[in-house]
């Protein structure tokens, strides 16, 4: 399997390459959004800001926004669960428009929020399998879903409850960061890369 991390200047992506390293997987870079697309899983990393990543997507945009709608295995982490919506009230710039709704900075007195925090109401298989109920995060800004029903697990920072995952169609969002959130962190990568690898895009 080849996973391509797009390379739009965001930090953490050695850590997050080990992550997804295997027996059977060649992990690269590709600073290129339309060069990223040739790949048989797409990983839009976390840690950044939405406008500067947003510019660095620009000129693929709508390649790459149909080809994750045309069934491309894609995983967004943070910052790249963030750019599958439409927009962000952090920056300007366009989202991919993967899924509707718009991304707005939590209503909690503290912020960044940093640290762990639990998964709750995880509807996906690949949660339980992995044994990942709690999860480590870095962000200020959540995603706002237009259709609840997208949302795969929940959590809750101060006053605010917030989608920690998302799926559509081959394409799943994780707010938090499982590569940072020990083994059952890891053990959800796997798991989801397993399920997108052999879900049919609907």
């Amino acid at each position: 399997m080849r996973v391509t991390l797009f390379d739009y200047g965001a930090g953490n992506l050695h850590s997050l390459g080990q992550a997804f390293a295997g027996a059977a997987r060649e992990v690269r870079l590709e600073p290129d959004p339309a060069r990223a697309l040739d790949t048989d899983l797409l990983v839009l990393p976390g840690v950044g800001a939405f406008g500067p990543a947003a510019a660095r997507l620009a000129p693929a945009r709508a390649a790459m926004r149909d080809a994750i709608r045309d069934g491309l295995p894609t995983i967004g982490i943070c910052l790249g669960m963030q750019l599958l919506f439409d927009g962000s009230d952090e920056g300007e710039g366009m989202g991919l428009g993967v899924l509707a709704g718009r991304v707005t900075r939590l209503s909690a007195a503290r912020l960044p929020q940093i640290g762990w925090n639990t998964l709750d109401e995880a509807t996906d298989p690949a949660f339980a399998a992995s044994g990942c109920d709690i999860a480590y995060y870095a962000n200020s800004f959540a995603c706002r879903p237009e259709d609840a029903g997208v949302v795969l697990a929940w959590s809750q920072h101060e006053a605010d409850r917030f989608p920690a995952a998302v799926r559509t169609a081959r394409c799943v969002g994780l707010q938090f960061h499982p590569e940072k959130s020990s083994r059952p962190g890891r053990r959800l990568l796997d798991a989801l890369v397993t399920t997108l690898d052999s879900a049919t895009a609907r």
